[in-house]
């Protein structure tokens, strides 16, 4: 009888162990996935991203957000701009989804933006456009660190240059300001499509651009030479309305054959192709659940290493579908 009450105890001990260990490498399993999918491993080891934009979202920001950093997003586009954009409710929807998942705030990448009075709601402006140029960046960024939930904001964007480049450079002098100051990480610019003014705001930068958001489309020639500029000098050049402005060129039969020889629709196939530039990272401001899954699942997939395009050839390809000048 002993003998065998003395099994039964070795027995439940080592099923606790068993136990325990099991629930210890849920744990690690867990820490790993974070990681892999943390917006600091993945800046740091230079692997190519999508960006969750969020503009003209409204009210249901916040679900969409949330839904967004489920699905796998860990990059996030906002401003302080309330004629199109919700700021507070990417707060809500980025945390909420964090304290689910177990995220830290490492782990999402926030960027926002100073929009200029010109781009305001005159009804809805965060600042007062009376007051200096200074002061109204400073409000702004008081705003959106407010409404973000957060003591630092990973990038932040100039909505778009003003008329001179020197009205432009008062405005950029205290986003450098912010970067000496810890509330910012990198500073650049959108909107901005006039290849000197963009350089002429580099040379004269002390902190230098390292992002530039502009519309992807043909009006504007694609920004052959400002892209050639970003790539040449390490600038992020983020693209947006990558899809809507391209859609002609996505319902090609080509491209729906192309991209069904890799298991991607023609979307994520056009994302793919950006991604695989190595320089440009496309915004993705999907309200769609399921689309939401197919963007993560074609990056992680470059993540991982896939190559999709073999060489330039094939990358020259869908660039002479999509009209652009040059890669």
């Amino acid at each position: 009888w002993c003998f065998l009450f003395l099994l039964s105890c070795l027995g439940a001990l080592y099923s606790s162990y068993v136990l325990l260990s099991s629930e210890d490498a849920k744990v690690l399993s867990a820490k790993i996935l974070a990681e892999a999918h943390s917006a600091a491993h993945i800046t740091s080891a230079g692997k190519p991203f999508l960006v969750y934009g969020t503009a003209w979202k409204k009210e249901d920001t916040s679900r969409y957000v949330f839904d967004a950093v489920h699905a796998g997003f860990r990059f996030i586009d906002t401003a302080c701009q309330p004629k199109h954009y919700n700021e507070p409710g990417v707060g809500e929807g980025w945390k909420a989804a964090a304290n689910d998942l177990g995220l830290e705030r490492a782990d999402i990448f926030l960027q926002t933006k100073f929009t200029p009075y010109p781009g305001q709601d005159p009804n809805k402006c965060p600042y007062d456009p009376s007051s200096p140029l200074e002061d109204q960046v400073h409000v702004s960024i008081k705003t959106s660190l407010k409404n973000l939930k957060t003591d630092y904001i990973d990038s932040y964007v100039m909505h778009s240059p003003y008329n001179t480049v020197e009205e432009t450079m008062v405005v950029w002098r205290v986003m450098e300001s912010l970067v000496d100051e810890g509330k910012v990480r990198r500073i650049g610019i959108s909107n901005c499509y006039d290849y000197h003014k963009f350089t002429a705001i580099y040379e004269q930068a002390r902190i230098k651009p390292s992002v530039l958001q502009n519309r992807f489309y043909a009006d504007s020639g694609f920004d052959t030479d400002l892209r050639k500029f970003c790539k040449e000098h390490n600038i992020w050049y983020q693209s947006f309305w990558t899809l809507t402005a391209n859609r002609h060129a996505l319902a090609q039969p080509d491209v729906a054959k192309l991209a069904e020889a890799h298991g991607l629709t023609p979307q994520t196939y056009m994302f793919a192709f950006l991604m695989s530039l190595g320089y440009i990272t496309p915004l993705s401001g999907t309200t769609s659940q399921k689309h939401m899954a197919e963007d993560v699942a074609v990056m992680e997939r470059m993540q991982g290493g896939e190559i999709m395009f073999d060489d330039e050839a094939d990358l020259r390809r869908m660039a002479q579908i999509l009209g652009m000048p040059d890669l």
